[in-house]
């Protein structure tokens, strides 16, 4: 089992050998010991100066280092000595291994890496599936012919982003961290300076009651100082917990940053996958609440003073409860919150050592034309979503905080633009589990005979909009069905079947209308392979039109069409589609 990645492999004839190298950590390997060795460099070994000079050859014969001058005078290149091989010394550029491991050498002294299994080939292709890079006789052999192959290049320019982006989050996280870090380290001087002020406190009320209170008041001293050590002992448990955190997350950080500037395409290639994956699991780390001190400085403790001197031996702390009021105002990520398509995505928080319990947050936004605002989300999240929104428009947003005493104040307003062009690949969140997506989820398929929906990302509910769907394969004249649908379709059967789902499902030769399971309108002209169905939705008329090659199949195909649609599609086994293409055309 690989520990990098997980999976598991059966060792073949060559043994160790048959597994894929590590090219990219061979290359950083090999980079810091040529610093190093740089750093002491090879001397002379039969210099009579001092310092001997650097050495310029190795004679591996000998096995004796020579610089320019002593090789001259005693290593000439005849007699004897003609037949000896003179190399550069280690640590030089041109020494052996002092490229990178594996390949043919390029020019520079630097290595071209070679295909595994074809030597004399060089890399220059990437199968996704199999998720290594093939060479051209990779290719023609058949062994990648069904798979899908890519250019080198543009997978490593794709991984190498990925990467980026994802250390991004870490290193946000990280700069979080530092800054936990001071609060913390400023919450321990509030400890020990609201403990000393207890302890002041209590001294002096024991002092006012001494002749009754000489007994109580080491035991109430104790209390006090099982508190502070309590409260410390949290806060340096904290510190010390998100500072291993924090080593670990720059040492990956620096790791990566070394990866990310080597220039091997297919090295990197080769662990870029779960190099992304430990630059997530890493930042998922953090999580929530973890950069929060779990205790306050403030000592929930007071003493009652009031009691009658016959009672001073029941004389104890009480818990001091904090008046619950509402909780204060929220403050929006403005770093997190983003628009996709006609979706909004909204962050917030609640400020640093806020003692007021929140109980919910009530999100609201207007109607994207400046109108009233409306509640759009109730509940204990800090995180939402809101799909179906209008494209082309303008939504302000604010979110407020409440608790048993009432709701708090509004947040200040974030101001948000959706796209003014629709896109949208299948989604496969809510695709049935027979989908068989590829091509960052633009091309579908099923693993089933049985028909099977998928939906779009994207959601409709005013505006003229048209997309097209490209038929990649057509085998045994299937009834593909293509339309739109409701979020919750029944996806276990032809699209148009129940009342969510507005179809037009097709043959070779003909096709029909279908809702509710009512097929309708008949009309000649099918589908093959290469063929293009378009779908016009246009919610100012509130009626769908189908057309396939660009012809209009029949007239509109569905009237009274009110509400949130997704594009939506139906397929078995022997028929492959991708969208070809989306505009919101009002």
């Amino acid at each position: 089992t690989c520990p990098q990645c997980h999976r598991s492999a059966s060792l073949d004839q060559r043994g160790l050998r048959g597994f894929q190298r590590n090219r990219l950590l061979e290359a950083i390997v090999q980079r810091y010991q040529q610093g190093r060795a740089a750093a002491a460099a090879a001397k002379c070994q039969l210099c009579d100066r001092s310092p001997p000079e650097p050495a310029a050859v190795l004679c591996e014969q000998c096995e004796v280092l020579y610089c320019a001058a002593c090789q001259l005078r005693c290593h000439p290149a005849r007699g004897p000595f003609a037949k000896h091989r003179l190399v550069p010394p280690p640590g030089h550029p041109a020494a052996p291994g002092g490229g990178e491991a594996g390949g043919k050498t390029a020019g520079g002294g630097r290595k071209v890496p070679t295909c595994a299994e074809h030597d004399l080939e060089n890399y220059s292709m990437y199968c996704v599936s199999c998720r290594s890079p093939v060479c051209y006789q990779c290719l023609e052999e058949g062994r990648h012919a069904k798979h899908d192959v890519r250019a080198l290049g543009t997978m490593w320019k794709q991984h190498k982003a990925q990467l980026s982006q994802a250390l991004n989050g870490v290193s946000d996280k990280a700069k979080e961290a530092k800054e936990f870090l001071v609060q913390l380290k400023n919450l321990l001087q509030q400890i020990q300076e609201n403990g000393l002020d207890y302890e002041a406190c209590l001294v002096a009320q024991c002092d006012a009651l001494v002749d009754a209170l000489t007994r109580q008041k080491a035991k109430l001293l104790t209390k006090v100082t099982k508190e502070r050590e309590h409260k410390l002992k949290v806060v340096w448990d904290q510190i010390n917990h998100c500072t291993l955190k924090l080593r670990q997350s720059t040492g990956l950080m620096e790791y990566c940053l070394e990866v990310i500037k080597e220039n091997d395409p297919s090295g990197f290639l080769q662990i870029s996958d779960a190099l992304i994956k430990r630059v997530q699991v890493s930042q998922e780390q953090w999580v929530k609440g973890a950069l929060e001190p779990k205790v306050s400085a403030e000592f929930d403790l007071t003493l009652d003073s009031e009691p009658l001197l016959q009672a001073i031996h029941q004389l104890d702390f009480i818990q001091m409860k904090f008046p619950v009021t509402v909780p204060p105002v929220p403050l929006l990520q403005l770093e997190k919150c983003c628009t996709r398509n006609n979706s909004v995505t909204l962050a917030w928080r609640m400020p640093p050592l806020s003692h007021n319990p929140v109980e919910g947050y009530i999100l609201e936004l207007d109607d994207g034309d400046g109108g009233q605002f409306r509640e759009v989300y109730v509940g204990k999240e800090t995180l939402c979503t809101i799909d179906g929104l209008h494209f082309n428009s303008t939504y302000n947003a604010r979110v407020k905080a409440f608790n048993s005493s009432g709701v708090g104040p509004y947040s200040k307003t974030v101001v948000l633009q959706t796209s003014d062009v629709a896109w949208f690949s299948f989604d496969p969140s809510s695709a049935h589990r027979d989908i068989v997506l590829s091509n960052d989820n633009q091309t579908a398929t099923c693993s089933s005979y049985d028909d099977r929906v998928v939906l779009g990302t994207a959601a409709f509910s005013k505006g003229v909009h048209y997309w097209e769907l490209h038929v990649d394969r057509y085998d045994n004249h299937p009834d593909p069905a293509f339309g739109i649908a409701r979020i919750n379709v029944v996806k276990d059967m032809m699209l148009g079947k129940d009342d969510k789902a507005w179809a037009m499902y097709v043959d070779n030769n003909r096709s029909w209308f279908m809702h509710c399971n009512s097929h309708t309108n008949r009309t000649e002209g099918g589908v093959c392979k290469g063929a293009t169905v378009g779908v016009l939705l246009d919610l100012n008329k509130y009626n769908l039109t189908f057309y396939i090659n660009g012809q209009q199949q029949g007239p509109p195909a569905f009237e009274n069409i009110e509400g949130v649609f997704m594009p939506a599609l139906s397929l078995n086994r022997n028929v492959q589609v991708s969208p070809c293409s989306s505009v919101c055309l009002i």
